[in-house]
């Protein structure tokens, strides 16, 4: 069974919390053999590097605030943020990003804590995870206000753009990322995105315990074994076989966060 690598988890979730060992044993008898752990908040930036501390090679983390958690951040959260950094298993920055669907923190909040991260992901050499929901043109309108550091490091984490969207996101040196939403009945669009996106910018995820993929939609919690559904999807929809999208997307992966 080839191995796959879920990029983007929250295995802090309550959801998720206090199952991480039994989480990683399913994982793993699915044939995922590693899952990076996604920060939104101070918190949960502590708790991701711990579970990357806590079971090295198999839970890799991301660090960072998510743009609904950014209202009340002081310079304190993020000296914090970058000193965790430097610690082993942490391999990526965010998720960071905008959001308006949502109206948990002022717009231009948002904006000026995703210019930080960005910043921070050019100078540490750290990939970015980027959360995008209503969006699409303040994302990219970002990206090319940080022409001048491009190619940016990255993932475009659970995209559901579109291709024109896609397309910007790539020229600026962005991998893109599917999670469960692909293997929805209403998704033709999204599958064709996933279709035409290049094999060496295409990564997999859960977004666990979000989007959960068929056929455990709406019955219980995503969680990273389950990446293998959306894997498969893809190949689909690619016509390639799916041992040949799992090698290439944990390549990928292996590639862009150093693992």
């Amino acid at each position: 069974m080839e191995s796959l690598i879920d990029t983007h988890a929250h295995l802090d979730d309550k959801r998720l919390a206090g199952q991480t060992e039994a989480i990683l044993d399913r994982a793993a008898a699915a044939g995922v053999a590693a899952v990076m752990t996604i920060a939104t908040d101070p918190a949960s930036s502590r708790r991701a590097a711990e579970l990357s501390n806590l079971f090295p090679q198999k839970i890799f983390s991301a660090i960072g605030f998510q743009p609904n958690n950014c209202r009340d951040l002081s310079d304190r959260d993020w000296d914090e943020m970058v000193a965790l950094a430097g610690q082993p298993g942490v391999r990526a920055i965010g998720e960071t990003g905008l959001d308006r669907h949502w109206d948990d923190c002022p717009f231009e909040i948002q904006q000026t804590w995703f210019d930080r991260h960005i910043n921070w992901s050019a100078q540490s050499g750290l990939p970015l995870v980027i959360h995008m929901r209503d969006c699409e043109a303040d994302i990219v309108a970002t990206l090319n206000s940080h022409r001048d550091m491009w190619p940016l490091k990255g993932i475009m984490h659970s995209f559901t753009g579109s291709w024109e969207t896609a397309v910007s996101c790539l020229d600026a040196g962005l991998h893109i990322s599917f999670a469960g939403m692909v293997t929805y009945a209403n998704a033709n669009d999204l599958r064709d995105v996933a279709r035409q996106v290049p094999l060496e910018r295409l990564l997999v995820e859960t977004d666990s315990p979000y989007l959960p993929p068929e056929p455990f939609r709406k019955h219980r919690p995503n969680e990273p074994a389950m990446v293998v559904h959306t894997a498969r999807a893809i190949a689909a929809v690619r016509g390639v076989p799916f041992e040949a999208l799992a090698q290439a997307t944990t390549e990928n992966a292996k590639r862009l966060l150093g693992i």
